[in-house]
């Protein structure tokens, strides 16, 4: 970030295990180094808004800090994950170097000011509820209290039950007042959409074949950014699998989107 080069932010939802998010930061580290993509490592402690009471949430914030810490020390990337919780800012900004307020919690008043007083990054995910317009809120809530490093992240728009859908002219609209990146993965995320039964938990559903057809659309529409949600094994996922991208495809559509970018510098260059 800062170099004006489009910039990834990817990860597992979830911390599955401290060798898993150690594993997948090298694989995504890997793959970001040869094509020279700025890259900060996300995944969360704590998933505090699943569907259901019975889905797995992390290992909780102290064990969920110490293996960021560790990802961050070891595979010497910068890390970002959410903040649900007033209370768990101080600590978790001891650790990581973005903090991201999440969606559902995108006026939450009290919690974007805590994260703006960390002194750290703050990415503020937009509700799916919430205009494009009205975002300029949550973005001058950070600012009034003194941080003018924050960023916004588009993640689709409710569109009925169980459906999303994302509005491009959102990103045209939020970078007139902020930096913004596109969640490629939670926009084709079909938010629970598998009702569930007795044996299993309701969980979300997704269409990831659409995570490059949206990626692509986003980067010519102008973000700064690119959010996924990345997992060597989507099927056995602990959480947000059905709209992960699989690692197998993160160089191809990298690529692709980097192709896309170097065309508009280029439309852009051109009298």
């Amino acid at each position: 970030m800062g170099t004006g080069d489009l910039f990834l932010i990817a990860g597992p939802c979830v911390i599955e295990s401290e060798e898993h998010a150690l594993r997948m930061a090298e694989i995504i580290k890997g793959v970001v180094r040869s094509l020279n993509v700025p890259f900060i490592f996300k995944a969360s402690y704590d998933k505090a808004n699943r569907t259901s009471i019975r889905s797995y949430r992390g290992p909780g914030m102290k064990e969920g800090l110490r293996i960021l810490k560790k990802v961050k020390e070891e595979v010497h990337v910068p890390v970002l994950t959410d903040v649900h919780q007033v209370a768990d800012v101080a600590a978790v900004a001891e650790v990581v170097d973005v903090l991201q307020i999440p969606a559902f919690l995108c006026r939450q008043t009290d919690l974007i000011v805590a994260a703006a007083l960390s002194g750290r990054p703050v990415n503020i995910k937009k509700g799916q509820f919430v205009s494009p317009w009205d975002m300029k809120h949550a973005v001058a809530k950070c600012r009034d209290a003194g941080n003018s490093q924050v960023f916004v992240t588009e993640r689709g728009s409710s569109f009925g039950y169980n459906n999303l859908v994302v509005d491009m002219r959102s990103l045209a609209i939020m970078r007139k007042f902020a930096p913004v990146v596109f969640d490629a993965t939670h926009s084709v995320q079909l938010p629970s959409a598998s009702r569930g039964d007795e044996d299993e938990p309701a969980v979300s559903g997704g269409q990831p074949e659409f995570i490059p057809v949206l990626s692509r659309a986003a980067v010519a529409a102008g973000v700064d950014g690119v959010f996924m949600e990345v997992h060597d094994n989507p099927n056995e996922a602990k959480s947000d699998g059905a709209n992960a991208l699989d690692t197998r495809n993160l160089r191809g559509l990298l690529k692709e989107l980097q192709a896309v970018r170097k065309a508009l510098d280029v439309a852009h260059a051109t009298p």
